[in-house]
Parts: structure tokens; sequence; C-alpha cells
């Protein structure tokens, strides 16, 4: 009985250690490749820019999902991003949305550049 106790957990200490190894080694996966960035703007069907809209972008690996409030000029930014991943991007503007649109991870540019047209914004 003893030695059962003793050894459960030492192999769940491996088995953490070993998760933790695997997410170490992608983090330096990601290092040793240049990030990337995705910039852009919203805009009405019109072309005209619009400010405080929601833009969402989500990570399809981890489905993290980061905001950005639209600039005054309707831009948006998220920096550091992973070259290694997929992302998908829309935005919401007083319950008006965008069509979703995907950053993919074959796209090799250090810096996207995405324009999101909201339709029937108030």
């Amino acid at each position: 009985m003893a030695k059962t106790s003793f050894f459960w957990p030492l192999l769940l200490g491996a088995v953490l250690m070993c998760l933790g190894a695997s997410a170490t080694r992608a983090d330096e996966a990601d290092r040793g490749q240049e990030l990337r960035t995705l910039i852009g703007h919203v805009r009405t069907q019109q072309d005209q820019p619009l400010q405080k809209a929601i833009v969402y972008l989500k990570n399809t690996k981890s489905l993290v999902i980061k905001t950005y409030i639209s600039d005054p000029d309707g831009s948006f930014r998220f920096p550091a991003l992973s070259p290694n991943v997929d992302y998908e991007i829309y935005a919401e503007f007083h319950g008006a949305r965008s069509d979703v649109k995907t950053v993919s991870a074959f796209d090799s540019r250090k810096e996207v550049n995405v324009t999101l047209k909201i339709k029937d914004a108030k």
C-alpha cells in the first residue's frame, strides 16, 4: 500500500512536467520565428470609418479571443501574433456585424492588413 501511494504523485509530477515541456517547446518555436502584426480598418458599406466598433480576434488553436475598440479613423491593431496560428477576425457596431475573415498561418507576411465592412451600421 505504501508503494502505490508513493507512485501516483511521482507519475502525476512526471506527466505535468511533460505537458509543461511541450508548451515550452511551442513557445520556443514561436520565438524562433518573427511574430506578426494584424492591422486594419472598420468601415461602413459607404466606406466611411467606424469609430468605437468592437473588433474580435480569435486564435483558432487556443480559442482565446482578443478585442480592440476601433480608433476615430476606424483603425485597429493586434501586435505580436504567432506566425503558426490561424486567426479569425470580425467587427461589431451597434448590433451590426462584418463578415468573418481568416488570417492563415500559411500567410508569411509580417504585417497583415484587413478591412472589415459592416453592413447597416447606424
